[in-house]
This record gives structure tokens, sequence and C-alpha cells, in this order.
């Protein structure tokens, strides 16, 4: 049902001025240049955006900028992170998001309680499905335990996809677990939309079902992400752009958080200007930030 939303989404970066205020004037610009480079759109808001750190009012702010993409790109895809621990607060601005005419919402869990059930999880997703999502809305669970300390277990997204097959569309799996995007793609097939979030398995979750990916490095390489993306709907698979992804998903690792690192790198290698970092994030040194972009650029 929801196969239009497939293909390669970057976890957009979010411009900010020093007073960190949100750059509106950097907001079209930036996804301009990830149209070009052939992100079929992007997710605003989510971890690589600095999603937490924003208020309702900030985001619907930056919201409402992204939408004047389609002018130029008219299908390009925008995709919002909504998610926070207050239930009232995710359902209002999840439905203020769909009102705006966003694609769909990626919705973390309400990562305060880790130690939360399926069955409590399920009632969360279910009462922001209900209230705020409209028929034919697409919501994606956010999969990153990593960071929210919450797993979305395979039975939990069942029992959503069974219960809510109109609105639940599928989910983020930032796991970056190759064993767990395998039994995704065994346990649902092409019945689920799977979004892999780490570039470094793309072609693996791709060949076991993934629908396309969302990922912090689609910043900077999206092309070889679109390379292993087409090769696939041609049933083949391109190993150099995947490997090219790998080498490029472990410097980027190695220079974590990843809105820093990426700030930088769109300001030394795509003239971008140079934007701030909401605390508590840091911006790198000049040292670190010089060795990463030789990096980079080595790396092709």
């Amino acid at each position: 049902m929801f196969e239009q939303l497939s293909g390669v989404y970057a976890a957009a970066l979010t411009p900010l001025n020093h007073d960190f205020t949100i750059a509106l004037e950097d907001v079209l610009p930036l996804l301009d240049f990830l149209a070009k480079r052939g992100c079929h759109g992007a997710l605003l808001f989510g971890t690589t955006g600095e999603g937490p750190s924003f208020s309702p009012g900030e985001r619907l702010l930056m919201m409402r900028e992204a939408l004047k993409i389609r002018q130029a790109h008219p299908d390009f895809r925008l995709l919002a992170g909504t998610g926070t621990p207050s239930l009232e607060e995710t359902i209002k601005l999840t439905r203020a998001t769909f009102e705006l005419g966003f694609d769909g919402v990626v919705v973390l869990p309400p990562y305060y309680y880790g130690s939360a059930t399926d069955e409590g999880l399920h009632n969360w997703y279910g009462q922001v499905i209900e209230n705020s999502v409209p028929p034919g809305g697409a919501l994606l669970g956010y999969h990153i335990p990593s960071m929210s300390g919450v797993d979305l277990s395979v039975e939990l997204l069942s029992r959503l996809k069974d219960n809510y097959p109109n609105n639940f569309a599928g989910i983020k799996d930032s796991s970056g677990d190759p064993t767990h995007a395998q039994r995704l793609g065994e346990f649902f097939g092409e019945e689920l939309l799977i979004l892999n979030g780490n570039d470094r398995i793309f072609s693996h979750a791709l060949h076991h079902s993934a629908s396309g990916c969302i990922t912090a490095l689609a910043n900077l390489r999206s092309p070889d992400l679109r390379l292993v993306w087409e090769a696939q709907q041609r049933g083949q698979s391109d190993d150099p752009a995947q490997a090219r992804l790998v080498a490029n998903r472990e410097i980027m690792e190695r220079y974590l958080p990843a809105p820093p690192l990426l700030k930088a790198m769109y300001a030394r290698l795509h003239n971008f200007p140079r934007w701030a970092l909401k605390p508590p994030l840091l911006p790198l040194s000049p040292e670190i930030e010089s060795q990463a972009a030789q990096e980079f650029i080595a790396s092709g």
C-alpha cells in the first residue's frame, strides 16, 4: 500500500543560525542539493537533524519552509520525525504534520521508559494513529534502540500492521544489525515498508525486502545510495558503490555524533554556511574537522 514511499532518503540536517534559531533561508538550498544528488526525499528532525532538541513550534516552522521544495521538485517526498516522550505532544505534532501535507511521519517510541512492554507500546502507537493520522496517512516506527533504549519487536510491528493496515506503514530500522534486517524481510516480505538506517548493510537489507533507506550518510553520499537502490530494482547489485558506502560509513562512525561532522563537511566540501549546533552538541575542533575532510576527499 505504501510502495510509493520506497527509495533513498537523507536524514536531513537542520540548518541553524548561531543564536540557535533555524536558518530558514538555507532550508530550500539544502533540500535542492539533496534532490539533485539522487535523493527521493528527506526526513526532517530525525537523529541527524537533532530532532529531539527542537520544540513543536520550531519543527513546524521548518516544515512549512520545506514544503516549498515541491515547486522545483514536485515529486520530492517529505517525512518528519514527530515522536516525543509525551503522547499528547506527539499526537498534536503528528496531526499538524499531516495537515501541512507531508508524505509521512517517522515516530520514535516514548524513549524515557526503556522498559515499556509490547502491550504498552502498542497502546501508545495506537493512540497516536487513532488521534492524528488521516486515512491513508503513513506512520513509520523508528527503531533505533542504541539511542532510544526501546526495542520495536517484530511481534509489535506485526500487531500494529494487523490492527492499523491503512496507517502503520512500516519501520525505519536503524539497528545496524544485519541479522535483524534479514529477520524483518523474512517475516514481512514486502508487506511492510522497511527503510534501512545504516549504509553499511544497505545492499543486504534490500536483498531482504527493504524498500529503501533513510541515512545520515545520504547527506554526503546519496549518489552511491541511489546506485545501489537502482541496481536492486533491476535485480542486480552494485558492489563498488556498496563498498564505497561501507568505507564512508566507517569514516563517519569515527567522528560521531553525526551532526557536527556533517555540518562541518557541508561547509568545507559543498560551500554551505557553517551552521551551528543545538546544545549539548559541540562543533568539531579544527584539527579533527580537517582530518575528517581529508578522509572523505580521499574516499571519493
